[in-house]
């Protein structure tokens, strides 16, 4: 069995995570969580809110670590990893949530764009979906270290960067989406919540 790999992010963030995903979750039977990373935030999510059939996925190289990590947790209600690009062909399935972290500021905005496209596809009507990571709004920077942040993301990657929540919002009403809540985070981080309330508007 090979190492688990470990992210101190979701070692930090998991706690209030969980305080917003108990409330937003509340109703959900099954959860997909696009992009789950190291697989620590699917355990933890999937312990605490035993209710929830917690839908792992990820680009393949990454599996052999969730895999660890769902060994070692033997949870009932956690599933093995779909492989999932957002730019691709999305798994044939229907869920009433959708979770993703840290996900849409390394994606370029055509790939956001296909997002909440595959969003659009996958979640039923009455649905959620819940985004956390870094935002700007109006534009703007909400902090010294998210600008520092963004900086660093487009040295490493010129597609990528912070997203505005504005349009953000613009996607996520093309897809029938309603913003529910918008929660600070630590960090400088937030977590925004949708509600699926018709079909696509496009």
């Amino acid at each position: 069995m090979m190492e688990k790999p470990y992210s101190e992010a979701c070692a930090r963030n998991r706690g209030p995570l969980l305080e917003v995903l108990k409330i937003a979750f509340a109703t959900c039977n099954h959860v997909l969580e696009v992009g789950s990373g190291s697989g620590q935030h699917a355990v933890h999510f999937a312990a605490e809110l035993p209710h929830i059939q917690w839908q792992t996925s990820e680009l393949a190289p990454l599996h052999a670590g969730i895999h660890a990590w769902l060994a070692d947790a033997q949870l009932p209600n956690l599933r093995p990893p779909l492989m999932l690009d957002v730019a691709g062909v999305w798994p044939d399935l229907t869920v009433d949530g959708i979770f993703t972290a840290n996900t849409l500021h390394i994606m370029s905005w055509p790939h956001v764009e296909k997002f909440f496209a595959g969003v659009a596809k996958v979640l039923t009507t009455g649905g959620v979906l819940a985004v956390y990571g870094p935002l700007n709004y109006g534009g703007a920077f909400t902090s010294e270290s998210n600008a520092q942040f963004d900086q660093w993301l487009k040295a490493r990657d010129p597609v990528s960067g912070l997203r505005d929540f504005e349009a953000l919002c613009t996607l996520a009403a093309r897809a029938g989406l309603a913003l529910e809540d918008d929660h600070a985070m630590p960090a400088n981080n937030r977590t925004l919540v949708w509600r699926r309330l018709s079909v696509n508007a496009t």
